[in-house]
């Protein structure tokens, strides 16, 4: 295997290696201290309410914060910057290149990745009834509570909603690689939420695995962007990011298992096993070569194309200055000629957000509320028989139009909104047409946000393009933050038919904006979807050239 100038294989490579390890074990160890108050309340039906932290939990405290700290300055680049001839048509050979087992590794993990970062606040819904009951908090099950139980997503969502933006702002500084891995290490730490005796602790830790969760989705869809071959990008990357409806159907599943053994608190606990396996494959997870060519890092940029079967060869270079992109990256996404991709993008992002974090993050507590026992069983199902689809949302992404694709989702998703909101809580009396229903908003929202991660990551020049899709994750997150912000002080009741059809008039104007202003991403290389936005009088024309 090829080694750039530090040894690392395939120029995969940690600045500090030292110090990140020792962070993983450090946070490692101070989620571990949890476990034995958690254990001692076996007795109890593991319900910690009430129960002093001890000791043993202050060091495990001590210890991921210390922890966080040393993981991430072991993560940090070289603090060299770029103010040349970065790009040129020499990265052809990144989008000619043929699909080898780097680029089938790199989906796989990024599959896992997707998979347990979507997991996070998925599992919120599964976690409510049972944390409402056992701290006696206000909700549609428990009407006499006090606290309203629509504090937990609330500052789940906050945390999303400043996770997507930093870790926007953090993949274009430190990297797409080191984001991701950075927000494996919150994963971790964050699993101590499930022993939080405290429900004032519980938010805290809640907001912070927000954080972390938030934030890796779209660094993800950006690393897979730029290193996926163009002919290939768009279907493969929508499979991925459909896999919202996989990670749906597996935390029913656990929630089903697991939590009549446990109790809720376990659905925050498997983050620490699942976070680790997502840092132990971290040989699989490569450096971005855009963005290593950005920053100035040819040798390790050629390293990692090598193992892509690609080769850096300057043709026409010219002149992009990567610093100044940066300078003002936000302001760079609401003008010019960005503008109306970012209408695009944050209509239907806001779109998406009421669905998942309104309609979905409620189905499960309103068919209780209904006499409905066996709703995390309906829900698994319904996931199911809209799995499939997923393949064909892929190819028509991938091989019919990237725009119409988004337009025909957007449209689909609001027409079934309307029929849910419309036909009121008696579509819930009537398990065919429930299971109808249902498949739409929670499959369709699923490929929503697939293909809109997907849009959002190929549509902006590569030194702002983690903002970009940063900016989409967090507009939708603040479309959830909204609505269950609302329903903290009461005005706008979870029902499920009210929730519908609040959801339905965002994606009605996205389908509308998609439109106007949509751009077509299919089969095109990322430097001639930039070339307009970065350089609309000199547009880059990519010529065909023999791989290397």
């Amino acid at each position: 295997m090829r080694r750039d100038a530090g040894g690392a294989p395939g120029g995969i490579s940690f600045h500090h290696p030292a110090f990140f390890w020792i962070g993983v074990v450090a946070v490692t160890a101070g989620v571990v201290l949890h476990l034995p108050m958690f254990y001692d309340s076996r007795d109890v039906g593991f319900k910690m309410n009430g129960m002093a932290m001890d000791m043993t939990m202050m060091l495990g405290m001590l210890a991921i914060v210390a922890g966080i700290g040393a993981s991430l300055y072991g993560l940090l680049p070289p603090g060299r910057r770029v103010g040349g001839d970065t790009f040129s048509s020499g990265l052809h050979s990144l989008d000619v290149a043929r699909i080898g087992w780097a680029h089938v590794s790199l989906l796989a993990v990024m599959a896992v990745a997707v998979t347990i970062d979507v997991m996070k606040p998925t599992a919120g819904a599964f976690v409510l009834p049972g944390m409402a009951q056992e701290y006696n908090l206000k909700s549609p099950l428990n009407p006499t509570g006090s606290t309203p139980a629509a504090l937990l997503p609330f500052w789940g969502i906050s945390g999303m909603v400043v996770g997507s933006l930093l870790w926007g702002w953090l993949g274009d500084r430190i990297g797409r690689r080191s984001s991701i891995l950075f927000a494996g290490i919150l994963f971790v730490a964050t699993s101590v939420c499930g022993a939080m005796p405290d429900f004032a602790w519980n938010l805290f830790m809640c907001f912070l695995m927000g954080v972390g969760a938030g934030g890796m989705l779209p660094i993800a869809y950006a690393l897979m962007a730029e290193t996926i071959p163009a002919r290939h990008r768009g279907w493969l990357m929508v499979l991925i990011g459909a896999d919202i409806a996989g990670a749906y159907v597996l935390t029913s599943w656990l929630a089903a298992s697991l939590i009549p053994l446990f109790s809720w608190r376990i659905m925050w606990l498997i983050g620490l096993p699942t976070g680790l396996l997502l840092i132990l494959l971290n040989r699989w997870i490569p450096e971005s070569p855009r963005f290593l060519l950005a920053m100035g890092r040819d040798d390790e940029a050629r390293a990692v194309m090598a193992r892509f079967g690609a080769s850096f060869a300057i043709q026409t270079p010219r002149r992009v200055h990567a610093a100044e992109d940066r300078a003002d990256g936000w302001r760079r996404l609401v003008s010019g000629p960005l503008l109306g991709r970012t209408i695009v993008v944050a209509t239907l992002s806001v779109g998406a957000g009421l669905v998942l974090f309104g309609f979905n993050l409620w189905i499960p507590t309103n068919l209780r509320k209904l006499g409905i026992a066996e709703a995390d069983t309906i829900l698994r199902n319904s996931a199911l028989m809209g799995l499939p689809l997923t393949f064909v949302v892929a190819w028509a992404y991938g091989f019919w139009s990237s725009k119409k694709t988004m337009l025909v989702l957007a449209t689909l998703t609001a027409a079934a909104l309307l029929g849910f909101g419309l036909g009121g809580e008696a579509v819930l009396r009537h398990r065919p047409l429930l299971y109808l229903l249902l498949v739409i908003p929670i499959w369709g929202i699923s490929s929503v946000i697939a293909v809109l991660s997907v849009y959002a990551s190929e549509i902006y020049p590569t030194p702002v393009r983690s903002r970009g899709s940063g900016f989409a994750a967090g507009v939708r997150q603040v479309g959830g933050w909204m609505l269950v912000g609302m329903v903290v002080v009461g005005v706008a009741p979870p029902s499920s038919s009210e929730i519908a059809l609040i959801g339905a008039v965002p994606m009605s104007l996205a389908a509308l904006a998609i439109a106007v202003f949509g751009v077509e991403t299919r089969n095109r290389p990322l430097e001639d979807i930039d070339a307009v936005a970065l350089h609309p009088a000199r547009p880059v024309v990519l010529r065909p050239q023999q791989r290397a």
